[in-house]
């Protein structure tokens, strides 16, 4: 039986082996892999109400007309495009591996996604939410810590929650991080985040590890949840929400916002685009790219109101 109770047949075999090649071969991350499970498992249900137990016995017909149904349901762009995209690489995967002939899906397009363009906070309002944690105890200088180090290097949550201590040399300003497909970048920090992160190694982090750490690389980790074990992505997310709450931010924050913010007022401020990329560990330029838009946008308001002849 698998693990969402349905019995094993040749296309939950198929499943299986598919989700250990993303795993082992393409080094994807968990959150990635949760996805692709969620959207497979969605697929399988459809083929299941149609007797298909077997990638052979996918047709190119049952393709479309489950991207159809997709449609029906009012499902947004976006989410068809990312399912769409999953069950072709099961089909593409079970190609290879030659547990069948043709791939069923090989013609099968996704619906265009428009670009979307990042939401960045203005500057004034990224002071606002660094300032939010109050007071001198563990938890404001571990939040303060969290929130100077995302905004200040651009990383992920996932990616800050993943720290160890190893990873954090602060000598030199630099701290090692894990992105995805378990792809490492150095990264340099600011001023301000080294100093927030020597508040916390020196008195916030002490206070709050235990004297024996409950789980095995719980002593390692850079930022502790207050049971003394290794914050997680949805605790860290939730310490910025709650602080964003606590300025009137709370509906412009959402989990990327400080690495779009970072990426964005470093463009305006004249960074180039490739260290930009490095920074937040973009595999392709055209990533990047998207936070150009924003930027040419600000030119335009400051040329409209500074020139004196853009309103003639």
């Amino acid at each position: 039986m698998l693990d969402d109770g349905s019995t094993v047949d040749a296309l939950g075999r198929l499943l299986d082996e598919h989700r250990t090649w993303l795993r082992v071969e393409r080094g994807l991350a968990v959150n990635s892999l949760d996805a692709y499970r969620r959207d497979l498992r969605r697929y399988r249900s459809f083929l299941a109400e149609r007797g298909v137990t077997d990638a052979g016995q996918v047709t190119e017909e049952l393709v479309f007309e489950f991207v159809r149904s997709l449609s029906s349901e009012g499902l947004a762009a976006s989410s068809i495009a990312r399912i769409v995209a999953a069950v072709r690489s099961l089909h593409r995967f079970a190609v290879i591996e030659g547990f069948v002939v043709g791939d069923p899906s090989a013609s099968v397009e996704a619906p265009r996604v428009p670009d979307a363009i990042p939401r960045a906070l203005h500057e004034p309002e990224v002071v606002r939410l660094l300032d939010a944690p109050e007071g001198d105890g563990p938890v404001a200088l571990r939040d303060r810590a969290m929130l100077e180090l995302l905004y200040g290097t651009g990383m992920r949550i996932s990616e800050l929650t993943g720290l160890d201590v190893g990873a954090c040399t602060l000598e030199a300003g630099l701290v090692r991080v894990m992105g995805k497909g378990s792809k490492e970048r150095v990264v340099p920090m600011g001023r301000l985040a080294i100093r927030a992160l020597e508040a916390w190694f020196a008195v916030g982090r002490p206070e709050m590890m235990p004297s024996r750490p409950a789980r095995r690389g719980d002593a390692e980790a850079v930022f502790l949840n207050q049971r003394g074990g290794r914050l997680t992505r949805q605790g860290a997310w939730l310490i910025v929400e709650g602080h964003a709450r606590r300025v009137g931010l709370a509906e412009k924050v959402w989990p990327h916002v400080l690495r779009h913010s970072c990426a964005t007022h470093m463009l305006e401020r004249g960074a180039d685009l490739r260290v930009v990329q490095e920074l937040l560990g973009h595999a392709r330029i055209s990533t990047t790219q998207r936070y150009t838009r924003i930027t040419v946008e600000h030119l335009r308001q400051v040329v409209d109101r500074a020139h004196p002849r853009s309103k003639g």
